[in-house]
């Protein structure tokens, strides 16, 4: 399995920018079932949960971090094998690199937790200018 995320760039403050997130070697309609979610990297932090969407089994619910609840949107496209973060009134403090990651067997408990995603994208950088 691979995550290939991309779409990361600079933008002004309060513009937008949507991420992609295209995944590959799942079995035939199994990445469906994957809960994914987006984490970001800040320097000099840890990395942070984003947000995430679950399986189909789980009705594809979707969970956002506090700081950005309202601005980003997170979904995905099961028939491209592929995720999405739409990020809006993009503020500095959202700099950071953005990852994708994917799990078959996320608990709702575990989701903003970076050990409970097995599988991970290498990254893309977004700079927010103020």
């Amino acid at each position: 399995v691979q995550l290939q995320a991309s779409g990361g760039g600079v933008v002004q403050a309060g513009g937008s920018l949507r991420l992609s997130c295209a995944a590959s070697g799942f079995t035939f309609g199994s990445f469906s079932r994957y809960t994914v979610a987006w984490f970001r990297h800040i320097p000099g932090k840890e990395r942070e949960f984003v947000a995430d969407i679950r399986g189909s089994g789980s009705g594809g619910r979707t969970y956002y971090d506090d700081s950005v609840k309202g601005r980003f949107t997170i979904s995905r496209d099961n028939t491209k094998n592929t995720m999405y973060l739409q990020m809006n009134s993009l503020k500095p403090e959202d700099t950071a690199v953005y990852y994708c990651a994917a799990d078959a067997g996320v608990i709702l408990s575990s989701v903003s937790l970076n050990q409970a995603y097995k599988y991970w994208g290498q990254g893309t950088l977004v700079t927010v200018s103020s």
